[in-house]
């Protein structure tokens, strides 16, 4: 076994996965003056033959104002170069059963989201980082053991085959749902875990472009809105890419797929229930597609820990040695698209509190090794991390669970768009501007985790969680219960005012009918 280690005088960070907020996490690391190292079991996924099996299982991202946030607070420039290869999107478009189609915007005040491929932001954030002189990408190399108190780790070389040993200072964990370092940290750390499956599984679609009396490519439909074809217990959404083609995805219960046997069941169950988006995607394109994409289980992660002595939790770090972000931490279905903007806002947040408690990588401590003295600022930033983030991360995990019954449902019922119009009526008379907009607010959010601790006015619940990052998760959903209730409140007032107007009149009717007699 190979040993290597950290360069004498620099401090030694490892991130363990080369996924997007993997990527961030080594640019904010290294950008402090961390010398990093990416490990990634995959191969690159730069390279022509990763990026097929990457297109058949990768749902869309939308990036929204969480997302950008973090990236600006990262690297403002490489914020505006992903954001040019993005498309906005406005509102959602509401496809009915009979074809028709409405749109609900996003917000009042015009703010969008970002529809971008995954694998397009993905490589980009890999050659951001492969730029950056202090970060080293090794893909590959499958992390086996880490022992967190002598700070050294076992890796296997997939192409060398044979296994090394590495050490380090700062360890950071982002390597997706099935992490190995959350499973190493579970072995030192008293954490509890919880892993649910849904009974829904995905398979993504392709719609592609149509040409116009041109013959150049153009969209099959609006490209400005997310497309929904909610059907109650199932759904398709649509998300437009640069190339004018449409990346679609069906969610459905596992039972429904399972009944979709032949091509023949397929296109029947699609002429039923999505026939106008069976028109665009194209039977022989969806038959492919069904055939040669995977059905992808859904799946939330929540770490949470056990209190100690101090009243405190420990679930997402070790000491000054190791902390987990992203799907390693909180793994979350995508129906509030909130998966990756989470992660990215893990990044901005671990950054802000490394800076306020001063850690200083340039001060690199003696050697590595058990008898190496704690980095007391790490720790505590790291202390502050868990303590903080613990409970919003539960809080969109449950918020992203809550959304897909509106999306598949909710979105087509009287009761939601009432509710919408009130939210929105609400909104408008109580709140006289966006303090998300405001440059003092943008600016605190790159040093400050949450500026907002309460927001004022009434803010429907999207808003928030899509459109204010100054505002945590758990704020959020604080807020959004409060009102909640004064919308329950006054829906019941509203009932018992009609109910006594109408027994009142109800009763002068039979008495007038009663004196006529």
């Amino acid at each position: 076994m190979s040993v290597s280690g950290a360069e004498d005088g620099v401090r030694r960070a490892i991130v363990v996965g080369a996924g997007p907020v993997g990527c961030l996490a080594a640019i904010s690391l290294a950008k402090a003056g961390w010398q990093v190292d990416i490990y990634e079991a995959r191969p690159d996924l730069r390279l022509p033959a990763s990026k097929a099996t990457t297109q058949q299982r990768s749902i869309n991202l939308a990036i929204s104002s969480r997302g950008i946030a973090a990236l600006q607070a990262i690297d403002a420039a490489i914020s505006e170069r992903f954001l040019q290869t993005a498309i906005p999107m406005r509102g959602r478009m509401i496809h009915d059963i009979k074809g028709n189609q409405h749109s609900q915007l996003y917000d009042k005040d015009g703010q969008c989201i970002y529809s971008i491929d995954r694998a397009l932001l993905n490589e980009g954030l890999l050659s951001e980082a492969s730029m950056v002189p202090n970060i080293r990408l090794l893909f590959r190399h499958k992390v086996l053991a880490i022992d967190f108190d002598d700070r050294t780790m076992i890796i296997r070389s997939l192409d060398l085959e044979k296994e090394m040993r590495t050490t380090f200072h700062f360890c950071i964990g982002a390597d997706g749902s099935y992490s190995i370092v959350r499973r190493q940290l579970m072995r030192v750390v008293r954490m509890n875990f919880q892993q649910e499956y849904i009974p829904h599984e995905y398979i993504e679609l392709k719609m592609p472009a149509v040409h116009n009396e041109h013959g150049k490519p153009s969209f099959s439909l609006d490209p400005n809105h997310l497309h929904i074809w909610p059907r109650h217990s199932f759904m398709l959404i649509a998300l437009p890419n640069k190339d004018c083609s449409f990346t679609c995805t069906l969610f459905a219960p596992t039972s429904e797929l399972d009944r979709l046997a032949t091509t023949g069941d397929i296109l029947s169950w699609f002429k039923t229930h999505f026939s106008d988006a069976l028109a665009l995607l194209g039977e022989e394109r969806l038959s492919y597609d069904f055939a040669n994409n995977p059905r992808s289980p859904l799946i939330t992660i929540k770490a949470g820990g056990l209190p100690c002595i101090t009243g405190g939790a420990e679930p997402y770090h070790y000491r000054d040695r190791c902390v987990i972000i992203g799907d390693a931490a909180h793994a979350m279905v995508p129906f509030y698209g909130q998966g990756l903007n989470c992660g990215f806002e893990d990044v901005r947040v671990l950054q802000a509190l490394l800076q306020d408690c001063g850690v200083a990588p340039g001060s690199a401590l003696p050697r590595l090794g058990k008898e190496v003295l704690a980095d007391s600022r790490l720790s505590n930033a790291l202390s502050r991390y868990t303590e903080t983030r613990h409970e919003d991360l539960v809080a969109i995990c449950d918020l992203a669970m809550y959304n897909y019954i509106e999306m598949r449902h909710s979105v087509t019922t009287p009761v939601y768009l009432f509710k919408k119009a009130l939210d929105d009526f609400l909104y408008t008379i109580s709140s006289w501007h966006n303090l998300s907009l405001e440059p003092t607010v943008r600016a605190s959010i790159a040093t400050i985790p949450f500026p907002t601790h309460r927001p004022s006015g009434w803010i429907p619940l999207y808003t928030m969680v899509t459109f204010r990052p100054d505002i945590s998760y758990e704020a959020v959903r604080k807020k959004a219960a409060r009102q909640s209730e004064i919308v329950t409140t006054v829906g019941w007032l509203g009932a018992v005012l009609v109910g006594a107007t109408g027994f009142y009149w109800t009763l002068r009717v039979l008495r007038s009918t009663s004196s006529q007699r």
